[in-house]
């Protein structure tokens, strides 16, 4: 596939297909009609359609999983408790199984919004889920795992470069794990290094930029399945594919790293000091998710829109 003797197919996408059966095998008729309607024509259509050589399908199918599997167990208890179904369920059936577990029972949402799309049923209705907190750590904290990943060494340089991407930037590792070389420009004139995560280049400080510039002169894996040509600034073993991004996390917490916890830090600390709009182009966030964390923070930002309007 790398070399383009065989039509590129992303290996989750089979897997997930493959797994899609035989969660499906052993479900009574009752179960298994409605999950597979709502597995193939809702999340393996839409999963297809995404797949390219430039994007992993790692992260929706992960999402598409979770969703199918909860939406088995609320049928199957459903069928096996009140012998109903999909179509003849109730939004007092759905409102005792959701109180009654945890919040992962949430993932039924889609399954629902689903069957009343394709008139399966129009009665239950499930509102968006919110959590109560969002996991951080203190800002002293990341600062002290950014001097320990800039100059420690207790991981090795590309690891290194992946967490101070999550810590300085707050970039999903997903995103880390799929960044191109060609993301990162340095000026020949100045030596200046800029990377872009959104819409449009942001500036690498020192001493981020020297140990960007060392990695992009050693970059692991050229010598075996990659090649010297391989596009992905964390390449990995395997022929035209990079890193994964369960590699990098694995690495990273076993350094002690609370990812998300860090990620949302560095992103409020942005945000403390920038209109949540540019840092939404800047890191690649949607303006829906700055202004949610900005709000959280506690700044919704109604001074920037006072300054503005100023002469």
């Amino acid at each position: 596939m790398h070399h383009g003797f065989l039509p590129y197919q992303d290996p989750y996408l089979s897997r997930f297909e493959a797994w899609i059966d035989d969660k499906l095998r052993s479900l009574p008729a009752e179960v298994a009609k409605p999950v597979e309607h709502f597995a193939k024509w809702h999340h393996l259509r839409r999963i297809r359609a995404m797949a390219t050589p430039d994007k992993s399908l790692q992260s929706p199918v992960h999402a598409a999983k979770q969703e199918i599997t909860e939406s088995i167990k609320f049928l199957d208890w459903l069928w096996q408790t009140h012998s109903r179904t999909a179509a003849t369920c109730t939004q007092q059936d759905v409102d005792s199984w959701l109180m009654t577990g945890p919040t992962t029972r949430k993932a039924i949402r889609t399954f629902f919004i689903f069957a009343k799309k394709t008139g399966t049923n129009m009665r239950v209705e499930i509102g968006h889920y919110a959590a109560k907190s969002r996991p951080a750590i203190p800002q002293e904290q990341r600062l002290v795992w950014l001097k320990e990943l800039l100059t420690g060494t207790s991981e090795s340089l590309p690891y290194r470069v992946a967490g101070t991407l999550l810590l300085l930037y707050a970039q999903p590792l997903v995103r880390v794990a799929s960044l191109r070389t060609d993301a990162v420009n340095i000026n020949d004139t100045t030596g200046t290094i800029t990377i872009s995560l959104g819409t449009h280049p942001v500036p690498v400080p020192q001493p981020f930029a020297e140990l960007l510039s060392q990695h992009l002169r050693n970059r692991p894996n050229l010598r075996t399945a990659s090649g010297a040509e391989s596009p992905w600034l964390f390449p990995g073993t395997r022929a035209g594919q990079h890193l994964h991004p369960n590699t990098i996390m694995l690495r990273l917490r076993a350094l002690g790293i609370e990812l998300l916890g860090a990620r949302n830090t560095a992103l409020v600390e942005h945000l403390a000091v920038t209109p949540p709009p540019l840092v939404a182009d800047a890191l690649g966030y949607s303006y829906q998710v700055a202004f949610l964390h900005a709000d959280n923070a506690g700044d919704a930002w109604s001074r920037y829109v006072d300054q503005r309007t100023k002469p």
